[in-house]
């Protein structure tokens, strides 16, 4: 859900700049920081952006610059006025006075500086930048600039669909490789037992052993799991190939994956078999990771 997109729109006084920056998030969350956007327009947009981006952190600035003949800057000389008297008889009163010209001079310039930087004092011959009448220029930039992230998103959502696809195969593989494991552990399972009767030098019915092991083998059997995390697998490729918005859904297909990669660990009884589970669990963990990028 990581995406920029830019773009400018040319108003009647300047250039006005719309940019978007999205990042990763369960919910969707929109911030426009800006003071340019009316009030009347900011519903209208966030309906707009919330559609076309869906979900994430998206956070909306436009910028403006005026050009040449609109960028000149008017003071308000009365208000300047009144801020220089109010200032100057305050500097008198907690101020011990002054026994230079020049001494006062600069901090008449000193006081003329601070009042300039007041807000209202100087200012930009300004008016509302965005109104009725050059909206559909402003949200034809907007939508330019959507269509970018759309982009940025598209172009990281190739690389992601690569990396999560691996992964599932990579888990396919390696539990083929338990599989593998299983008719070992029987029979690794089966010595260790009969080793230990006879170290107990116990005597055992052989028929009830058999079906002591039966019994014991079915507890650690991994069939089910093996079902199970296949079709989930399977699942989790249905979803990111046919639908258009994926990510939700694919981290709770993740969820049940890890369930039984888990207990298969539980049931594994071999190290060879928890060495796989342990890739497969790391494998798992990265895929959760980045299907938090997925949209």
């Amino acid at each position: 859900m990581t995406g920029y997109g830019k773009a400018e729109a040319l108003l009647g006084g300047g250039k006005l700049t719309v940019e978007f920056r999205t990042l990763n998030s369960k919910n969707t969350d929109i911030s426009f920081k800006t003071s340019l956007l009316p009030k009347d327009k900011e519903m209208l947009l966030r309906t707009k952006v919330a559609a076309a981006l869906q979900r994430g952190t998206i956070d909306c600035f436009m910028t403006w610059e005026a050009n040449a003949a609109e960028s000149a800057k008017k003071v308000n000389l009365e208000l300047a006025g009144e801020y220089f008297k109010e200032l100057k008889a305050l500097r008198r009163e907690i101020c011990s006075p002054s026994t230079s010209i020049d001494t006062d001079a600069r901090m008449d310039n000193d006081l003329l500086c601070a009042i300039l930087r007041i807000p209202d004092v100087v200012d930009a011959k300004k008016t509302d930048i965005i109104d009725d009448d050059n909206w559909p220029i402003v949200e034809k930039a907007v939508d330019e600039a959507i269509a970018k992230v759309n982009e940025f998103r598209s172009q990281e959502g190739a690389v992601l669909y690569k990396d999560v696809t691996s992964r599932i195969s990579n888990i396919l593989a390696l539990y083929d490789e338990v599989e593998g494991y299983e008719a070992e552990r029987i029979v690794a399972v089966k010595e260790r037992l009969t080793k230990n009767l006879e170290e107990l030098q116990a005597k055992v019915d052989p028929l009830r052993f058999e079906q002591e092991m039966i019994y014991y083998l079915e507890k650690l059997d991994i069939n089910e799991e093996k079902v199970r995390l296949r079709q989930h697998c399977k699942y989790f490729m249905d979803t990111i190939d046919n639908e258009p918005y994926p990510g939700k859904k694919l981290g709770f297909i993740i969820q049940e994956i890890g369930r039984e990669i888990n207990t298969t660990g539980s049931k594994s009884n071999h190290a060879g078999m928890q060495k796989a589970v342990v890739k497969m669990k790391d494998e798992l963990e990265k895929m959760r990771e980045q299907s938090l990028n997925i949209l």
